[in-house]
């Protein structure tokens, strides 16, 4: 049964939890991505395989974790390895089916800002910047990107590009002889979009439950194509958003406790 008190951002987690699957080997970027892939851990996918850039491999952890050096990961992953060995033996060896990312700003082929709002040498905003998603949006077979989609985010030109998606579309990035598909999937708080199979340019292909074609072109940088055969998203079950907000409440209370603990 589905819960109709739902609000866009857990509509979003939830559709890009269902995406990952059992066997699924899945390098996990911190924030949405990490909630997303963990809820996809509690419920349709457990034997789903988390990999965090800290080197952690088959991460289970029972709070969410506030960065890739949290502790929890350590403790509750099946190993724990150096982080050369997971970029060139895990993620560049092949062995990562899914690299779960999130942006500043996206453009309409996918490309990732996660650097700079503005001019690089004068930047309105400095963003957290690269770490290892330039590698993961490379090396991964495919990539799911979770974004909320807003003009500012959604842009015709992205202010940097710190992460390949297609390019300049087409086939731009088989061109220059990048190993994985790129992104596959775009998750908003509006939609799903995947990638048309000749430009690249990013469709929708699923609008969220009472979201139009005309409030997600609104949200767009860009003139968004519309799937002709695009669906209606599954709305949230009561078992997933109980499942995500148990674990969302829990990595609050317990950050919590170690923010006055450290005060």
């Amino acid at each position: 049964m589905a819960d109709t008190t739902y609000d866009p951002e857990e509509m979003m987690t939830v559709a890009a939890a269902r995406a990952l699957k059992n066997g699924d080997v899945c390098f996990v970027g911190i924030g949405l991505p990490s909630t997303a892939a963990n809820l996809a851990r509690l419920t349709q996918a457990p034997d789903v395989v988390l990999i965090y850039e800290s080197g952690c491999i088959g991460a289970k952890p029972d709070i969410l974790p506030l960065s890739i050096g949290d502790s929890e990961l350590v403790e509750t992953a099946d190993m724990v390895v150096s982080v050369p060995e997971i970029f060139r033996y895990w993620l560049q060896g092949g062995k990562v089916s899914v690299g779960f990312l999130g942006a500043a700003q996206l453009d309409r082929f996918g490309n990732i800002n996660t650097t700079v709002v503005g001019d690089y040498k004068a930047p309105k905003v400095r963003l957290p910047g690269a770490g290892g998603a330039p590698e993961i949006a490379t090396n991964s077979r495919e990539v799911f990107i979770t974004l909320r989609q807003t003009p500012r985010t959604f842009v015709e030109t992205p202010d940097f590009i710190t992460s390949a998606g297609y390019l300049t579309g087409g086939d731009a990035r088989a061109k220059l002889g990048v190993p994985g598909k790129g992104p596959t999937r775009v998750f908003s708080d509006l939609g799903i979009l995947e990638p048309h199979p000749v430009t690249k340019e990013l469709t929708m292909v699923s609008l969220h439950p009472g979201i139009t074609a005309d409030q997600a072109r609104a949200a767009t940088g860009w003139q968004l194509q519309i799937s002709p055969n695009c669906g209606v998203t599954p709305a949230p079950t009561d078992a997933e958003l109980q499942i995500l907000r148990d674990m969302k409440s829990r990595a609050a209370q317990a950050h919590s406790r170690s923010n006055l603990l450290s005060s």
